[in-house]
């Protein structure tokens, strides 16, 4: 029989796929004999069983009256009972974080006769009666659906009313008030009474959390992280403690190290008399975490010493909730801490340092992501610019644009290609849609721990929050501050890495992390100016990335077709380049010889000397790159774009046909045999037509002269000392027929200008393989080629049947809403059927040679997920545009380490 429930006694943190991330951690924080406040949990198998089934599973009720039991006779009381009632919390809790995405109640257990009995035994009225309108006021937004504001409204009209600002100046008998309109609003948006039954309570908390795992907020937050769909979440069912009863009661999140910059110390927010969705939610300013020292210094050495047990325990850095309860700690929650990007490449290395993790462990901890976020501009500190407030770094970069203050705003600015700044007092999880489309995130309320901070903070966003000086009028579109009146049409700048918002446009300039990653370690500490954290930051980076180097088996290479990107690529750390593409070459000013190329006869003078004149052009282009490349591999696709890209349009050669004709006048002969080429060769699907390797073989001499270019530019630079290391690559094969005619030719040509320079010439010939049928022969094309490269865009293209220009923009966001794809193939290799032609190719490729070196050329190699996926299949080696390449060297150590 399935078992449903288990109590913080029968778990442990290995046990997340069953109890998810928050009640893993709460048992393991129970066995190390931490103060946790007794519960259970109920799995994600139950979870699961509702979403399938529509319903709770039949068997549940009784596993969780059986553990209720337990956690009664625990504390001695019993759940809403009139007297002394026991109250619970019910929290969602899936495998991985989600912060703020699902739901949860409080103080369940409340009702019009145990609130009594709490005011009673806890000899605090006030405390009561807040109590118990959290309950309605959460349960009717989260069980019942009621829109949120109802309940909010009548909060800030009744403080309205009694002269107050904050919700902690209200009375008991403020409170009483509170309560009887909160129910009111309950009965009229629902249609019946709040519930005064404590379990009904508790089994209706409990099945919205489960149904909580699909709300639009939760698949939006997983679709982005990529977390599966079907994993489901975990409920907790905890008993309740206060942080409201007073003055010697309080509730804060904390951290071990500094969520932003990775700093050891005292890190995190602290509310006094409030329950802790207050900190979260970013309702009240909070005070920084030291505050409690002066306040309760017995508690806080409590807290220090636990979160040192905690860090040194999961060896990372530790995300803590707390409460005190009447000078009485309590740990409601622990999970390995969502941080940014700086944080988790200093406290990586800093854990190494500590003796605490290996450097490959160091490398698991971070991610290629990550080191993206950290090569992202900044605010120009030396730029003229307007201060108009300072809030709190929540997370760190640079964010320029125009004021947007909702999530339609924000998405129609993103639709139309406008950068947007998401101003909010504060933000709560129904803001995600417009934190996604927004560069960045400002607040006028919340601390570190808010969830704009954890939420931006995981998602690599620049986003300042507390900004208190600012008066946001969301209704009206009106932010004002610093004397300024400020709407939608106004641009504004925020530095998460300060916590500084300036108006108007501002400067960005690199981050020193790019110019180390470009100019090297020495370059990155002088563009870090003597700031210890960046400098720190820095050799943070430049460790992990070296110890990278030295682990990964795949060499990372580059896609460029320039000298200067040939440039940029070495300097970020790539080891040749994977991808030359050449028909740049045939493009400007060398369009006329390559339309006469294709106009004149075959063996014609006219072709002829169309194609002496490339032949030389293209020597010199190859002349630039080989030099630049010397010592390194330089992959060199031949010419692969259809035919028509390099001729008139027809549409414009078929209107001046019709003018001709309608005005009586006549074509010129060189437009009208245009005309009759462009319509001869014109194709209905070009991607799938006259291109590639099949242009090589229908145009005579077209392959040819490029391979000469090589040739020639080789053996020159040969005779200068150099040492280039071409290779070519003939794209779009799908018979080994094809290649071994190109082969044939190219051979002939690199001997007769090996003879011609006396210089001896080794040339690789290889093929791409993007076509399905190339994979499914690879035995057969490996006794002709040296090498293959997956082209894994046009891949991609003929196994699902796309033409990616058609439908990405069309039903790529209905199928990725619909759970057709996770992410779209072409941004992440689709493992289970491009990644399964792949891995095909690899096996019957190294069936005929086994040391064939395979490699991949398409943008799949600079992305994490895929690089790893290739590692595993045993490429020798990934090539991605030349700014990524620091990402795919520290993804394809992190991909050895972790593969093993």
């Amino acid at each position: 029989m399935v078992k449903y429930v288990y109590d913080f006694t029968q778990g442990d943190k290995d046990k997340k796929d069953l109890l998810g991330g928050k009640g893993a951690n709460l048992a393991e924080m129970t066995k190390l004999g931490l103060p946790v406040p007794p519960g259970f949990t109920i799995t994600t198998e139950a979870c699961r069983a509702y979403l399938n089934e529509g319903a709770v599973p039949e068997v549940l009720a009784p596993e969780v009256t059986q553990e209720l039991v337990k956690v009664e006779q625990q504390m001695g009381r019993k759940l809403g009972d009139a007297q002394d009632p026991l109250l619970v919390s019910v929290r969602s809790g899936a495998k991985f974080s989600m912060p703020g995405m699902m739901e949860t109640v409080l103080n369940i257990g409340l009702n019009d006769d145990s609130v009594l009995g709490l005011a009673k035994t806890a000899d605090d009225e006030r405390f009561a009666w807040d109590s118990y309108r959290r309950l309605i006021q959460m349960f009717g937004k989260t069980v019942m659906d009621i829109e949120g504001d109802y309940f909010s409204d009548a909060l800030e009209a009744l403080k309205a009313e009694r002269g107050v600002q904050a919700d902690t100046d209200l009375t008991a008998e403020d409170l009483k008030g509170l309560v009887a309109t909160y129910k009111k609003i309950f009965k009229e948006q629902t249609g019946r009474d709040f519930p005064q039954d404590p379990r009904e309570q508790m089994d209706l908390a409990i099945e919205a959390v489960f149904r909580s795992w699909n709300t639009e907020r939760a698949k939006i937050y997983r679709r982005r992280e990529r977390i599966p769909d079907d994993l489901g979440t975990a409920v907790n069912v905890q008993t309740m403690v206060f942080g409201n009863m007073g003055e010697t009661s309080g509730t804060g999140v904390c951290f071990t190290r500094d969520p932003s910059t990775g700093h050891s110390g005292v890190y995190g927010d602290y509310l006094m008399n409030a329950q802790g969705e207050d900190v979260v939610a970013g309702i009240r300013n909070t005070l920084p975490l030291a505050a409690l020292e002066e306040t309760d210094a017995t508690s806080y050495k409590q807290l220090r010493d636990i979160m040192r047990t905690l860090e040194t325990h999961y060896q990372d850095l530790c995300d803590i909730e707390f409460t005190i309860e009447r000078g009485k700690l309590w740990m409601l929650q622990t999970r390995v801490g969502k941080r940014t990007a700086a944080a988790a490449f200093r406290v990586a290395t800093q854990l190494v340092d500590e003796k605490l993790i290996t450097m490959d462990e160091a490398l698991e901890r971070v991610t290629g992501a990550q080191l993206t976020q950290l090569m992202f501009p900044q605010i120009d500190p030396d730029a003229e610019k307007t201060l108009v407030t300072k809030g709190m770094a929540a997370s760190p970069g640079a964010a320029v644009g125009k004021i947007v203050f909702n999530n339609d705003q924000a998405e129609a600015a993103a639709a139309a290609g406008v950068k947007s700044v998401l101003v909010r007092r504060e933000t709560n999880p129904d803001d995600l849609p417009g934190m996604v489309a927004a560069e960045g995130v400002l607040t006028a309320r919340g601390g570190k721990t808010s969830h704009a901070a954890v939420v931006a903070r995981g998602m690599g966003k620049t986003c300042v929050v507390g900004a208190e000086a600012l008066d946001i009028n969301e209704e009206e579109g009106v932010v004002k501050v610093a004397g300024h009146t400020l709407t939608a049409d106004d641009v504004i700048a925020i530095d998460g890495t300060t916590g500084e918002v300036f108006l108007g446009e501002v400067a960005v300039q690199d981050s020193p992390v790019t110019t180390y990653l470009a100019d090297g370690l020495e370059a990155g500490l002088a563009a870090a100016g003597g700031d210890k954290d960046v400098s720190e930051l820095i050799a943070a980076v430049d460790r992990l990335l070296s110890h990278a180097d030295k682990v990964r088996r795949m060499q990372v290479r580059a896609n460029a077709d320039t000298p200067l990107d040939s440039e940029r690529a070495v300097a970020f750390g790539a080891q040749g380049i994977g991808l030359c593409r050449t028909e740049h070459m045939f493009l400007g000013d060398r369009r006329p010889l390559v339309e006469r190329a294709i106009l004149s006869e075959p063996g014609s003078d006219a072709r002829t000397s169309a194609l002496t004149a490339l032949e030389e052009k293209q020597k010199g282009d190859f002349l630039e790159m080989l030099k630049v490349m010397s010592g390194l591999p330089m992959t060199i696709r031949l010419i692969d774009p259809p035919l028509h890209e390099f001729l008139p349009d027809l549409t414009s050669l078929e209107i001046q046909a019709a003018v001709a004709k309608a005005t009586g006048d006549t074509l010129d002969d060189t437009t009208a045999k245009m005309l009759i080429e462009v319509r001869r060769l014109h194709e209905q699907n070009p991607m799938l037509g006259l291109r590639g390797v099949r242009l090589g073989l229908y145009l005579e001499g077209l392959f040819l002269l490029q391979i000469r270019a090589v040739a020639e530019a080789t053996a020159e630079l040969k005779k200068q000392g150099l040492d280039p290391k071409p290779e070519i690559m003939v794209p779009l094969v799908g018979s080994v027929r094809e290649l071994a005619l190109i082969r044939e030719q190219a051979e002939g040509a690199i001997a007769e200008v090996s003879a011609n320079y006396g210089v001896d010439l080794d040339i690789p010939i290889g093929c791409m393989v993007e076509l399905p049928r190339a994979a499914m022969t690879a035995e057969d094309l490996a006794t002709e080629a040296d090498f293959f490269s997956f082209g894994t865009n046009d891949l991609t293209q003929t196994v699902w049947g796309f033409s990616r220009d058609d439908v990405e923009g069309v039903f790529f966001p209905l199928y990725i809403e619909e759970g057709i794809f996770g992410v779209s193939p072409f941004e992440t290799i689709d493992v289970h059927g491009v990644g399964r032609v792949v891995e095909e190719g690899v096996k019957r490729g190294r069936s005929t040679k086994p040391d064939l070196k395979l490699g991949v050329c398409g943008e799949h190699g600079g992305d994490p997920d895929s690089i790893h996926f290739f590692n595993s299949i045993g490429l020798n080696y990934v090539s991605c545009s030349p700014f990524r390449v620091p990402v795919a060297r520290l993804e394809a150590g992190r991909a050895t380490v972790m593969q093993g």
